[in-house]
């Protein structure tokens, strides 16, 4: 079994002044209350560009490529160098008109073609909100009747996701298709159910993603196995547990319908592993992403495939991690040779922050996710001194 207590082969490619950045990075990560405020606090200075070149000395260039596919060769070459992949990330959100989804479509493309001759970049992703407004997608959710207009709106959405999704096919490039908040993910389901019966004929290149924080998403797993094995297409699935339990929770209980979340973690966790032990069952059918930042999860893949005689080296099986976080798991697993890559996310400074304090929220939220990162820097910095 992979010993992910291995900080030697974990830090590898960090320098010691490396690891004490990163350790006072999760060290600020853990204060709440400055991370609580931190959106309050941009909305003030970042018109004002104030913090942008703080930004971008710590949390940017720790958690990010850079500001363009180009500023991310760096990191793809040294990711490379360890035997992990890279999966660009645009992450510019919050931006809601035609000419930006536009421009998202192509940037979506330029990244596929980039893939395309890039062996080190095995995936692309996209965000359905970044091609069309979240209150579209969410009258749409909530089967409310569209005008016209809005017809034509969505339409323009479909037509987006498809250009990208037909480009990822022709190119040979999976795609991630990111799950959001449950009062838009039926859409979002249905769209990548439509992609998948048209572009994953031969095999897996359009993934949907699933956020096992739902109590369910199994029976969604079940449900879109029965389609795909009736009608002859190939599912490909991301696997993560969830980013948006708080606002899940509070919008549940304001507007008085069932809370769609999980009871407790240990119930997350049960089905996230029961997920896995799905899709692998089933792996002649289903291409899985492991997106964990957990080590009992990770460790419980691994038993899976060898139980069922899965190659290491699989691509119908990867393991995913964001870049910056759970080095541990990422680099511990490519030195046995799994599949292995990692989330890097990339855009202008300005634009991308809202997305670096959404990530840094979400850490505070995963009971133990900083501590554990602070303790395994602080476990590599004695290693060295002695």
């Amino acid at each position: 079994m992979i010993n992910f207590n291995n900080t030697e082969v974990a830090f590898k490619q960090k320098s010691t002044s490396d690891l004490n950045t990163s350790y006072w990075l999760f060290k600020i990560i853990g204060w709440n209350w400055l991370i609580s405020i931190g959106p309050a606090v941009l909305d003030i200075l970042l018109p004002l560009w104030f913090p942008i070149p703080i930004i971008k000395a710590t949390i940017f260039k720790h958690f990010c490529g850079g500001e363009s596919i180009e500023d991310c060769d760096k990191t793809i070459i040294s990711l490379g160098s360890q035997n992990v992949k890279t999966i660009l990330d645009y992450s510019v959100e919050g931006k809601e008109d035609e000419p930006v989804f536009d421009a998202n479509v192509e940037e979506a493309l330029k990244a596929l073609h980039v893939a395309k001759s890039n062996p080190l970049i095995p995936f692309s992703v996209f965000k359905t909100t970044g091609f069309g407004r979240f209150a579209l997608l969410e009258k749409l959710n909530a089967k409310k009747e569209l005008s016209l207009s809005e017809k034509d709106e969505f339409e323009r959405v479909r037509n987006r996701i498809n250009t990208i999704c037909e480009t990822a096919h022709s190119v040979g490039v999976p795609i991630f298709i990111d799950a959001e908040e449950t009062w838009i993910q039926d859409v979002i389901d249905d769209l990548a159910l439509e992609m998948m019966r048209k572009f994953n004929q031969d095999k897996a290149v359009v993934y949907n993603t699933a956020q096992l924080y739902r109590w369910d998403r199994i029976e969604y797993l079940k449900d879109l196995l029965s389609i795909a094995a009736k009608e002859n297409f190939y599912i490909g699935m991301k696997l993560v547990r969830g980013a948006y339990i708080e606002k899940e929770r509070e919008r549940a209980k304001k507007m008085g319908y069932k809370d769609p979340m999980q009871k407790d973690k240990e119930s997350t966790d049960k089905d996230f592993n029961l997920a896995l032990k799905f899709c692998v069952e089933n792996i002649d059918r289903i291409s899985t992403c492991c997106g964990s930042h957990n080590e009992e999860s990770s460790s419980y893949l691994i038993e899976l495939m060898n139980q069922h005689n899965i190659s290491v080296n699989d691509d119908r099986i990867y393991f995913a991690q964001l870049l910056g976080m759970s080095d541990h798991i990422s680099m511990n697993l490519s030195a046995e040779n799994y599949n292995v890559a990692k989330y890097v996310p990339y855009g202008p400074v300005k634009d991308v922050t809202p997305y670096l304090i959404r990530r840094a929220q979400e850490n505070t939220s995963v009971a133990g996710q900083t501590s554990r990162e602070l303790s395994l820097i602080l476990k590599e910095k004695a290693r060295r001194k002695n």
